[in-house]
């Protein structure tokens, strides 16, 4: 499974990037706001530190405008993926973009016949929302399982993509299931390096090494 970092923040990206974990970055009309920045100016530094899909999402509503700037955001990079919200003037828009060339990544996902029909629709990737489905007491990673299912019944080149990833364990859930790709919030990564066990073995090696040979 790939590890996408979700985020806008261009230091937390270069500090995954720096550690050789990231294969790719996903972004989000919110996440940019946070940023405080111009989106052109954000993103183009983002393919500046990480050379993988890089998702830019449209803000129109109707598939004409989303699949004008889903053309400008596919000239920024090379790497650039439109990210596109799951309502039908948005698979209208997948299609359209698709027929072009242009990746896509169809968001807002929360279940099997959605991610379906953004498959059959040419989507690039399907990002279902792992953490808002189990805010309803939905089972986030089941969705994530079922799709994989259908995927591969039927042959969909379309990848999966794990979001709203919110702890550590639908991070390993989500490899667990089979998804593609788990796109993970800075602090998430952070805390996937951690263990108390890890923590209390450096402890142990590092006083039994002093207790031999004393501090180094």
């Amino acid at each position: 499974m790939k590890l996408f970092i979700d985020t806008a923040n261009v230091e937390h990206i270069r500090e995954m990037a720096d550690l050789g974990i990231i294969a790719g970055v996903t972004t989000n009309p919110t996440l940019i706001a946070k940023e405080g920045r111009d989106f052109n100016e954000v993103i183009k530094e983002i393919t500046s530190i990480v050379d993988g899909p890089i998702s830019g999402e449209v803000i129109s509503l109707e598939a004409e405008g989303m699949v004008k700037e889903g053309i400008e955001i596919a000239k920024i990079h090379k790497n650039m993926i439109v990210k596109i919200p799951m309502t039908e003037q948005g698979i209208k828009a997948t299609r359209q973009l698709t027929a072009l060339g242009i990746r896509t990544n169809v968001t807002l996902v929360f279940s099997v016949n959605q991610a379906l029909l953004a498959a059959t629709a040419g989507a690039t990737y399907v990002s279902p929302f792992v953490g808002r489905l189990e805010d309803t007491l939905h089972d986030g990673i089941q969705v994530v399982s079922e799709i994989r299912d259908v995927f591969d019944i039927y042959g969909f080149d379309t990848e999966i993509i794990s979001a709203s990833i919110r702890t550590v364990k639908q991070l390993a859930d989500s490899a667990l299931v089979g998804a593609h790709v788990a796109t993970v919030p800075y602090p998430i990564l952070k805390k996937a390096f951690t263990h108390p066990l890890t923590d209390k073995g450096i402890e142990a090696f590092m006083n039994d090494w002093e207790n031999t040979f004393g501090k180094k």
